[in-house]
């Protein structure tokens, strides 16, 4: 009796050791009878949210190119994106692409409030005045997109669009004039050239002839082409014969502008031209002290020595 006794307390603790397991194992209802997410499946759920968020897709090229064109619509460049390079986030959270604008120069576009454009051709300056300076200076990041990579392209172009009447061979970036306008040289193959600068989408140009006159220097200038400039302005007048090996230019007043030429040979002249380079009147440098304080480039003859007393040699 006693053995039987035993047995079955020993049949109940086993299968209550059985039961307490599967009874864990049971999922809690809650009281609206709706299942209850277990531990373990809601760590694996947020963890696959986690890398979700970790790594978002790649926007696609047309995306990217939407993107930069709403962006570049809200600045004054006038931009029209034609292609876009995502280039990456900064420290603060903004976004950075570089733009291609058609037959225009690109730039580097940062989604500030407003957005920042800076142009490739000024970014590309700036990096070639820095490395002159020192070759191993950080020039920062510079526009790559192939478009944008041609940058005397652009400046042959804004030549042309300043009317520069010649064939252009060199051009460069000169830096900003007071007024806040970029400001270019241009080198002709076959004449002077000259300062071009935009203001309010109007192009000037400045002949180098009256930029050393002001004080400023012409890299794409030579001298005997200085002076070529002045023969053509001396074509028609009475100074024509007149083969110009040097020239400057003088100055201005309400008559107009004067130019001094060195003549090969002969006596020099200084000529006024109107508004439309037109010559309205020779001066010989021989009797022309009065006008600017003469000629400087042609030697004044000698003064004649007085006669001895008496009238005779």
């Amino acid at each position: 009796m006693k053995s039987r006794l035993l047995a079955a307390v020993a049949a109940l603790l086993f299968s209550a050791a059985v039961a307490a397991p599967a009874l864990a194992q049971q999922p809690a209802r809650s009281s609206g009878q709706e299942p209850a997410v277990t531990a373990g499946s809601a760590s694996r759920a947020a963890g696959g949210r986690q890398r979700r968020e970790r790594a978002p897709a790649a926007p696609t090229a047309e995306q990217i190119l939407a993107a930069a064109q709403e962006q570049m619509a809200l600045t004054t460049t006038g931009c029209q994106v034609s292609e876009a390079k995502l280039l990456g986030k900064t420290a603060t959270g903004t976004t950075v692409y570089e733009v291609a604008c058609g037959a225009a120069p690109g730039y580097m576009l940062e989604t500030k409030t407003p957005p920042e454009a800076s142009s490739c051709l000024i970014l590309a300056h700036t990096a070639e005045q820095r490395r002159a300076a020192d070759p191993a200076a950080d020039v920062g990041p510079q526009c790559t997109i192939a478009a944008n990579t041609d940058t005397q392209k652009f400046l042959r172009d804004y030549a042309k669009q300043a009317s520069v009447p010649c064939t252009v061979d060199q051009a460069k970036i000169l830096g900003q004039s007071g007024d806040g306008a970029i400001v270019y040289e241009i080198g002709c193959s076959d004449a002077a050239g000259y300062w071009i600068k935009q203001e309010a989408g109007a192009w000037t140009k400045t002949p180098c002839i009256q930029v050393l006159a002001e004080n400023g220097k012409c890299d794409f200038t030579t001298t005997a082409e200085n002076a070529g400039y002045v023969k053509t302005l001396l074509a028609g007048s009475a100074a024509a014969p007149c083969n110009v090996t040097e020239a400057r230019l003088m100055g201005r007043n309400a008559n107009g502008v004067f130019y001094e030429a060195k003549c090969e040979g002969a006596d020099g002249v200084i000529a006024r031209v109107n508004a439309e380079n037109v010559v309205q009147q020779i001066y010989p440098c021989a009797t022309a002290q009065q006008i600017g304080g003469g000629c400087k480039l042609t030697t004044a003859p000698a003064a004649a020595a007085p006669a001895p007393a008496g009238g005779r040699p």
